[in-house]
């Protein structure tokens, strides 16, 4: 059986405690490996880590084009073994392997690229002055980033953290979803290969509720808490850094709203096909899924049937075959809740009209349920699973209320053909990113994050510097 390791100044180190946990494959549903299980003796060390890389080590004071050669040369190694970190997501987190394959791992790769090419090309200010002083801005890199990620998409997200964390000079903790541990031992030691110093890049895993992450988010030595994950888990991880007030930025939980107006009439096929993408893409377990489906009446019934046909055509089954399009959850655990979400429908009045459980295993096919009012269990909670809610409207005012009737403000969706609504929709949806007659583009340049319960802050280009950096004002006499 395999053994995954943390990554504390540059070594591969068991858990100071000897203790492991079991890495278990969704679709196999068997252990695979063992992960070091780690405790505060571990935290500790990987903190201590970073703080000695940041304060006497030469990364922060690197010349920026040599941060970004070397997070370059870190995204070369990413892409060029995308077979290898590709099965260990398919293997911890029961993802598809061509999907990740195919998309996943080069898109990290050209992210990290980003993160490299923004902060090398970014400006300061100057403040001109009629009384002779010249004033000027400095971006000094914040000191050490402690960094959460979740499962769903283990590299993406983790090179979402580490990318720009790295580009403006931190150091960096990441502890990874316990789900998931593989990948980021991995983008550890290829961080070393790239020549990025020990202590720069660690990695510490925990299984569980409390434990490691508390005491990352926790410790004085952290500067920054960047967090990725459900709004549960950014509430516990807020009140364990509120002790001490560090900068924390968190993009939490999605319920997102995907509104179809009948004069998107032209191609009312095509904003069917993205809303079966949106909504049941990597097993719906992505927070941005477009789950709350607002269709005006007049081709209610229109798009709901192509909606319905593109979620039968989805294939479940191995993760490994080029064929599937949805592999199991991603544990026993969301497995259950997501089935116990399902019971509610009834209960509530609803009907599911395609989908339900799936085969043996941690399945759960593509489901659409209809007639249930807004204030039903599958309207309100983030399920995080495969799973649609469609309802009609009939007015502009409607759809925009109904969208924005939610705990949750992470992203939307509509679609129409015309211009002046676009704009004026999207002005007025609650939601920090919107997509109009598209879905799931992503620019680094611009920000992205949350209203309400879905996060805090936002990433993304001059917004992860304001974050990652001090900035500073520097006032020169004569």
């Amino acid at each position: 059986m395999e053994k995954i390791t943390h990554v504390i100044d540059g070594h591969l180190v068991p858990s100071a405690n000897g203790e492991t946990f079991a890495s278990i494959d969704p679709y196999g549903r068997a252990p695979w490996a063992r992960v070091a299980l780690g405790g505060d003796a571990d935290a500790d060390a990987a903190l201590a880590a970073a703080r000695r890389a940041f304060d006497d080590g030469p990364w922060p004071e690197l010349p920026q084009a040599r941060r970004s050669t070397a997070l370059h040369r870190l995204a070369d190694l990413l892409d060029a073994p995308a077979d290898e970190l590709a099965r260990r997501d398919t293997r911890d987190a029961g993802k598809p392997y061509a999907a990740v394959a195919g998309y996943e791992i080069g898109a990290a790769a050209q992210e990290l690229c980003d993160h490299a090419d923004l902060v090398r090309l970014s400006a300061a200010s100057t403040y001109p002055r009629d009384d002779g002083l010249h004033i000027y801005s400095r971006y000094p890199p914040a000191g050490v980033v402690v960094a959460v990620t979740p499962w769903n998409f283990p590299v993406p997200l983790a090179v979402s953290k580490i990318g720009p964390a790295l580009a403006w000079g931190n150091t960096v903790v990441l502890k990874p979803a316990e789900q998931t541990p593989e990948s980021a031992t991995r983008i550890a030691e290829l961080a070393l290969t790239a020549g990025i110093p020990p202590g720069v890049l660690n990695v510490v895993h925990r299984y569980g509720p409390g434990g490691v992450g508390e005491r990352l988010v926790g410790s004085p030595l952290a500067d920054r808490v960047t967090f990725t994950g459900s709004s549960a888990a950014g509430a516990a991880v807020a009140a364990a850094a509120g002790t001490r007030l560090p900068p924390v930025q968190m993009e939490c939980g999605g319920e997102a709203a995907n509104i179809i107006f009948a004069d998107a009439d032209a191609d009312l096929d095509r904003a069917a096909e993205l809303s079966v993408r949106g909504a049941f893409g990597n097993s719906r377990q992505i927070c941005v899924a477009a789950t709350r489906l607002y269709i005006q009446r007049e081709v209610f019934d229109t798009v709901l049937t192509a909606v319905v046909a593109g979620a039968r055509e989805l294939r479940l089954g191995d993760p490994m075959d080029p064929r599937t399009a949805l592999g199991p959850l991603v544990s026993r655990e969301q497995h259950e809740r997501v089935l116990g979400c399902l019971e509610t429908v009834a209960v509530d009045g609803g009907e599911i009209v395609t989908g339900g459980a799936g085969p043996d295993g941690w399945f759960v096919r593509p489901t659409v349920a209809v007639g249930l009012a807004p204030d039903a269990r599958a309207h309100r909670e983030e399920i995080f699973g495969p799973v649609v809610v469609a309802a009609p409207f009939d007015t502009e005012d409607e759809a925009v209320a109904l969208a924005n009737d939610s705990v949750y403000g992470l992203s939307a969706s509509l679609f129409t053909g015309d211009t002046g609504r676009a704009h004026r929709v999207a002005a007025r949806l609650r939601a920090g990113i919107v997509w109009v007659n598209t879905f799931g583009v992503r620019d680094w340049r611009a920000p992205f994050g949350g209203y309400r319960r879905s996060g805090v802050g936002r990433e993304g280009g001059e917004f992860s510097r304001a974050f990652l950096t001090e900035p500073t004002s520097v006032v020169m006499g004569g």
